[in-house]
C-alpha cells in the first residue's frame, strides 16, 4: 500500500468529519486527536499479539511519503478495540487501517491517506447533518439490580474468605430507538460534554474513557491508572469535601493500590526507568471523582504500544487481583458477554507509537440491531465493599452514556 501525509490547514472541529457517509473511527481529546474514514484493510482476531505481528507486517509494507516525518501520530496507523476476554466471549477483536485519517495534534493539523494511491487528497465537504435517534427507551440488561446486588455480596464473601483481594463486577442496560442509532451522533454528544476524557468510536464501540491504559510517544510510556471513585452532584455536593473523602477512604486507596501495582508490575519489563508516585491525584470529572495515578516509563522502542497494552490488559482496576482468579468470577457470575466493553481501545502507527485507553463509559452497537445500543458500567469490589454502594456507583458510571443519549439529565 501507498500513503501519503500532508500538512492542512486548521479544520477546526474535528467530530465534523463524521458525516462523511462509510465506516468512521475516531479518537479525540480537548479537541484533539483524528477522525479515520473508510478501510484499507481489516484484521479480526483473539489476540493483541497476533494483532500486533499483523500490523507490524503491514507498516512494512506501506511506503508512506509524509511532510511531517517523525510527527507523532501523522505516519499510517491503525485503529483498534480488544475483547475484555476472549475466552469467554463470541465477540472478536479488530484492527482497521483506515483509508483516510484527518489529525489535529499540538497546533498541527494534517490528513493522511492510504491505499493504491489514487485516493484525493482534498478534504471533502461535510456531509449531511447527523440525526437523533427517535423513541429510545431503556430497558434492564442482562440482570435486575437486585440481582446483581446479591452477586456482588457472593463476591465480598469470596473476598472476605481469602480467596481473591479484588473482582471488579460490571452490569448492562439496554437502550432501544425507534430506528437505528447514529454512532457517530453519540460521538458528537460525548465530545460536548466530556472534552477531558478520550471519546472513542472504533467498528461499533463509543464511549468517552478518563482511563489512559498506554501510550507510547518515543521512547516515553505513560498509564494512567483510576480506581476509586465517588459520584458527585455539582449541584448539591462540595466537590472539595467529596475529594478528601475519597482520598482518605481506606476501601477507595486499597482498591486504588491494587490497580496500581498491577501496572507497575506488568510495565516493569518493558521500561529501563519507571516512575511511580506514592500516592495518587484526585481526577475530577462532571459526575465523578476518581483516585488516579500517572505511571511513567522509559520503554524499550523494539515494542509498540499495542504490545504494550496487550502486556497491560487486563489490569487490577478493570479484572481484579489476582487476575486470573478475578476472571475466573468474572466469568462465572457476571451473566453477561463483556464483548469489547473494558478491553483496549485505540491506534498504532507505522513507528510503534500509539495511544490506547480502556473502553469504559460506553457501549456497543452491533450490527444485527443497529436500534439498540448495550451500556456497561462496572465497579471495584475489595473486602469491605457494600453491595448497595457499587450499585450507585454503578449508576454514575452509566451517567455519561444515558446523558448523551437524552436519557438522563444533563
Amino acid at each position: 500500500m501507498r500513503a501519503t501525509t500532508v500538512a492542512i490547514p486548521d479544520p477546526g472541529l474535528l467530530q465534523r468529519f463524521l458525516t462523511y457517509s462509510g465506516p468512521n473511527a475516531a479518537f479525540i481529546r480537548r479537541g484533539e486527536g483524528f477522525v479515520a474514514l473508510g478501510e484499507a484493510a481489516r484484521f479480526e482476531t483473539d489476540s493483541p499479539d497476533a494483532a500486533d505481528v499483523w500490523w507490524s507486517e503491514v507498516a512494512d509494507h506501506i511506503d508512506h511519503d509524509s511532510e511531517l516525518p517523525g510527527a507523532y501520530g501523522t505516519s499510517p496507523l491503525a485503529v483498534g478495540s480488544f475483547t475484555f476476554d476472549p475466552d469467554h466471549s463470541e465477540e472478536r477483536s479488530v484492527l482497521i487501517v483506515p483509508e483516510v485519517v484527518v489529525g489535529k495534534r499540538d497546533g498541527q493539523s494534517w490528513m493522511t491517506t492510504i491505499g493504491d494511491g489514487s485516493q484525493s487528497l482534498d478534504i471533502p465537504p461535510p456531509g449531511e447533518p447527523l440525526e437523533a435517534p427517535s423513541g429510545l427507551q431503556l430497558r434492564q440488561g442482562s440482570l435486575s439490580e437486585n440481582v446483581w446486588m446479591d452477586i456482588v455480596g457472593e463476591v465480598i464473601r469470596l473476598i472476605r474468605r481469602g480467596e481473591v483481594d479484588k473482582v471488579v463486577l460490571a452490569r448492562d442496560l439496554l437502550a432501544h430507538a425507534e430506528n437505528p442509532i447514529d454512532v457517530r451522533w453519540l460521538v458528537n454528544r460525548l465530545l460536548h460534554r466530556y472534552p477531558t476524557t478520550w471519546t472513542y468510536l472504533v467498528d461499533g464501540m463509543v464511549g468517552a474513557t478518563p482511563e489512559l491504559l498506554i501510550r507510547r510517544q518515543g521512547g516515553l510510556a505513560t498509564s494512567r491508572v483510576l480506581a476509586g471513585t465517588v459520584s458527585l452532584d455539582p449541584s448539591n455536593t462540595n466537590a472539595l469535601v467529596k475529594a478528601a473523602e475519597l482520598a482518605t477512604s481506606s476501601k477507595d486507596v486499597a482498591e486504588h493500590e491494587f490497580a496500581v501495582e498491577s501496572v507497575a508490575r506488568a510495565l516493569a519489563p518493558y521500561c529501563s526507568a519507571m516512575n511511580v508516585p506514592e500516592t495518587p491525584s484526585v481526577l475530577p470529572l462532571p459526575n465523578v471523582l476518581h483516585l488516579a495515578t500517572d505511571i511513567t516509563g522509559v520503554t524499550d522502542p523494539d515494542t509498540s504500544s499495542l504490545a504494550l497494552a496487550a502486556a497491560l490488559h487486563p489490569s487490577a482496576a478493570v479484572c481484579g487481583t489476582p487476575t486470573f482468579a478475578a476472571r475466573d468470577i468474572i466469568s462465572e457470575l457476571e451473566s453477561m458477554d463483556r464483548g469489547r466493553y473494558a478491553g483496549p481501545v485505540g491506534w498504532v502507527d507505522s513507528s510503534g507509537d500509539g495511544e490506547w485507553t480502556i473502553a469504559l463509559r460506553g457501549g456497543q452497537i452491533k450490527q444485527d440491531s443497529p436500534d439498540t445500543i448495550q451500556l456497561f458500567a462496572g465497579s471495584g469490589l475489595v473486602i469491605d465493599s457494600d453491595p448497595p454502594a457499587e450499585l450507585a456507583e454503578t449508576k454514575a458510571k452509566f451517567l455519561p452514556m444515558l446523558q448523551a443519549l437524552g436519557l438522563a439529565d444533563t
